[in-house]
């Protein structure tokens, strides 16, 4: 494909789930219309957890993970600083096109776990490697290469109701238990 990038937005750590926002499509999402409202009433608290509220861009790319590429296609996933490095190596001619399957270039990662940083985050650096390599001439491979999963068959689109109804229940998670529980018939002879 001429671009390989997926950029998704997900809503995370909400009732401590992650969703797939309807606004990686273009499709309306209740959360962000509440964050905006949120912003909109000029507090200073409720733009700071209307921010929290916010959808994140997580950008997915397709690759074949060297030493594994029997298993095919997978999909890599990284935030915002590994995305503009990566497209830094993209758009410099020096380069070349890095995502050809035959004069293209590996990409090493090294991703390093909060507790090995010291810090709350954890950290993912990338180094372009210098030859061109063709990423196989394995056959069998190639043609597992036409047959590339796709993302939103992994991250599932909620509906906006379904939206809804969970951010109702997250911002009133009294009424979850209300709405939940089994409603008892009034005077039942049965």
């Amino acid at each position: 494909k001429e671009n390989p990038f997926i950029e998704l937005y997900f809503h995370y750590n909400v009732n401590n789930k992650t969703y797939l926002s309807p606004m990686s499509f273009g499709r309306p999402d209740p959360i962000v219309e509440f964050a905006d409202k949120l912003k909109r009433m000029g507090d200073k608290e409720d733009w700071k957890a209307a921010k929290k509220m916010e959808p994140k861009l997580r950008t997915f790319v397709p690759v074949l993970v060297r030493g594994e590429e029997g298993e095919g296609v997978k999909f890599w996933g990284f935030g915002k600083s590994v995305y503009q490095e990566l497209l830094g190596f993209i758009t410099d001619s020096d380069y070349g096109d890095i995502t050809d399957p035959v004069n293209g270039r590996d990409i090493a990662v090294e991703f390093k776990a909060a507790d090995q940083t010291g810090k709350s985050y954890p950290e993912t650096s990338i180094r372009v490697k210098p030859n061109q390599t063709p990423v196989t001439d394995n056959k069998a491979i190639l043609e597992k290469l036409g047959n590339q999963p796709k993302l939103t068959d992994i991250f599932k689109e909620s509906s906006y109701e379904e939206l809804t109804k969970m951010l109702h229940n997250w911002l009133n998670p009294e009424s979850e238990e209300e709405v939940a529980a089994p409603a008892k018939p009034a005077n039942s002879n049965k």
